[in-house]
């Protein structure tokens, strides 16, 4: 990110969040542990485990409304080609954030470290694209901002792949193939520390069928903007795609489960 367009979004914010506590990292490391912050059920919660979401936002197909909603143990994300979001190049139905009772939801902000674990299943109907198609997305909230981190599924010299990214620094994390996980289930285990700067970190990994797919990192890394980091999930694509790869789709998830190394 330049420097024009993070002093514009968090001038307010700067020197806000530092070092947790002052502590030296060896000792904030042998102390850290994860502890579970967020534990929703698809036939419990429903949408209400979710800060906020983002069904057909500009009424564009009220026939296929509600395109997200719990069903059993899961929660569906249905994509038609009718759908446009509110810039009709694109499509987007997506939840965010992560509810944890009533009005209250769980806040990243610089400096802390986050892990987000949750089972997804991609069909074969939702395929990568030339353009983008994200299915997460790590944000700042608010209208106009880029993604930070996506997880994306993009044609790569016309093989499908599924891939993490940051966006702003166009840093590939990593990325694999996404013909062996279509129509089955995957596990994505998603931590990220929370820094301005080189003061960042993520890990991504990927384990269907009890194996690992990937395991990938990176460190010094901008994953900052201003305020908080927020998560989002579902099918967020362009129509701009030359594959003929757009239909009618959905995807799944499950076991959502969020935790803060503390």
């Amino acid at each position: 990110m330049s420097t024009s367009r993070r002093t514009l979004l968090g001038a307010a914010l700067a020197g806000a969040a530092g070092t947790v506590a002052g502590l030296p990292a060896a000792t904030t490391a042998h102390a850290a542990s994860w502890q579970q912050k967020w534990a929703p059920t698809a036939s419990g919660d429903g949408l209400g485990a979710f800060e906020t979401v983002e069904d057909d936002r500009a009424d564009s197909h009220p026939g296929g409304q509600p395109h997200i909603y719990a069903t059993g143990d899961n929660w569906r994300f249905n994509m038609h080609m009718a759908d446009r979001d509110t810039s009709t190049d694109r499509q987007r139905q997506e939840v965010t954030g992560l509810r944890t009772s009533g009005s209250s939801y769980l806040k990243w902000t610089q400096g802390q470290t986050w892990r987000v674990t949750y089972s997804m299943y991609i069909p074969s109907s939702l395929k990568a694209t030339t353009s983008f198609t994200h299915i997460m997305q790590m944000k700042q909230p608010g209208t106009g901002t880029s993604p930070i981190v996506v997880q994306s599924l993009r044609r790569v010299n016309g093989a499908q792949t599924i891939e993490l990214k940051l966006l702003d620094s166009d840093t590939l994390v990593g990325r694999t193939s996404l013909d062996p996980l279509h129509d089955r289930w995957t596990d994505v285990d998603f931590q990220i520390k929370v820094g301005n700067g080189s003061a960042g970190s993520v890990r991504w990994i990927l384990k269907t069928g009890g194996s690992t797919v990937i395991d990938a990192s990176r460190t010094g890394v901008d994953t900052f903007l201003a305020d908080r980091v927020r998560p989002k999930w579902g099918i967020y694509r362009s129509l701009g795609d030359t594959s003929g790869s757009l239909q009618d789709t959905y995807l799944l998830l499950t076991n959502l489960r969020g935790y803060q190394l503390v």
